[in-house]
């Protein structure tokens, strides 16, 4: 079956973002998480484009797309969103987004009307944090102001970069200055309270062993979405969607079920 590919790019708010369109049918798209790109969608990208028409993004500061000019939250990711919609036409998309896209298609999905949406190990519920985590917070914005008095401006960036590299996560290490600075932004936004916001019927795919974004996440985002069913992948982590792919399609066969039918 031959699949219609196109690459697009769109200006949004002076940074260029990289999508693809593909396939034929209702309007899908597909929103990564933090640190990956429209390749992580590669292994079930061949069964929703024959389904549906794939709108596949890179996010702003991944893949193909350029980093914003300025820290961006989850909103201004959102409306990035939504210029594209606009630019293609799209309305009551369905929406599938892991991680970071989780957070996303919450935000877009509170405003916008939404045929169904897929959240798969996805963010948006803010974390709970002992007070050790917050004492070494506020201790490590202490250092920052006082670093360059005690060392000189050089040497106290350099010593700050060492700290920040030793105590930082995986995705902020490899990040540059401002995608850490986003990073920082939007992983302190609780979207808790637009949860109940969502009309649309959403599916929650779950690792059992998630520990980024953990199963209790999950089963809080089933309580405050009006209508949503959540499925635990026994054994699966963080990328449940990728480590039980055929899971995966099964179930999300049954819930587009009237989308595909329809076509």
């Amino acid at each position: 079956m031959y699949i219609d590919y196109m690459d697009k790019v769109i200006t949004y708010n002076q940074t260029t973002l990289h999508y693809t369109v593909s396939g034929v049918g209702h309007p899908l798209f597909l929103l990564h998480g933090w640190g990956c790109s429209t390749e992580i969608w590669k292994s079930i990208l061949p069964y929703l484009e024959e389904r549906f028409q794939v709108i596949n993004i890179d996010f702003a500061g991944f893949g193909k797309s350029d980093e914003p000019h300025e820290v961006w939250g989850v909103e201004e990711y959102t409306r990035s969103v939504e210029a594209i919609a606009k630019v293609e036409e799209i309305e009551n998309p369905i929406l599938v987004g892991h991680s970071f896209g989780g957070r996303v298609s919450i935000v877009f999905a509170s405003r916008n009307k939404t045929q169904k949406i897929i959240l798969t190990d996805a963010a948006g519920v803010k974390p709970k944090r002992p007070l050790s985590y917050y004492y070494k917070v506020y201790s490590f914005k202490l250092l920052k102001r006082i670093a360059p008095i005690l060392l000189g401006k050089v040497r106290a960036e350099q010593w700050l970069n060492k700290r920040c590299t030793k105590a930082g996560s995986a995705d902020y290490n490899n990040a540059s200055p401002r995608m850490r600075a986003i990073l920082s932004k939007v992983v302190n936004e609780d979207l808790c309270h637009l949860m109940p916001k969502i009309s649309a019927p959403t599916l929650l795919f779950w690792g059992e062993n998630d520990t980024a974004t953990p199963l209790a996440d999950a089963k809080r985002m089933e309580k405050l979405i009006p209508d949503a069913g959540l499925v635990t992948v026994a054994g699966a982590g963080h990328y449940a969607f990728l480590e039980n792919t055929p899971l995966f399609l099964r179930v999300v066969e049954s819930f587009l079920n009237n989308e595909i039918s329809n076509k």
